[in-house]
């Protein structure tokens, strides 16, 4: 599988690591309630089709990239930044993950 990495551009599936659902993104605030939490954490859909994950460029630029494809087909759809790639990369350093 091939992604394309709007900072990159083309690379190999291999270079990124594969976080999850794209709902990890949307942390509920601080003091939301224990039922938000509980379904941040543990509740996921699994859908045949179009779906949104969460992939990190470790291999390349450390950016957080948000992938769209459809799990049907393995089809990517689209790809775009999470966040902007220098806050990225000081979180990713902090996490002992490679810049």
């Amino acid at each position: 599988m091939r992604i394309t990495c709007p900072l990159c551009g083309e690379r190999d599936r291999r270079e990124f690591y594969y976080y999850g659902d794209a709902v990890y993104a949307d942390r509920p605030a601080a003091d939301a309630a224990p039922e938000a939490w509980d379904d941040y954490l543990h509740l996921r859909d699994n859908p045949a089709g179009e779906t949104r994950d969460l992939w990190y460029h470790e291999m390349g630029c450390a950016a957080w990239i948000e992938v769209t494809r459809n799990t049907v087909t393995h089809e990517i759809l689209a790809t775009r930044l999470v966040a902007g790639r220098e806050g990225k990369k000081a979180a990713a350093k902090g996490r002992g993950k490679k810049a």
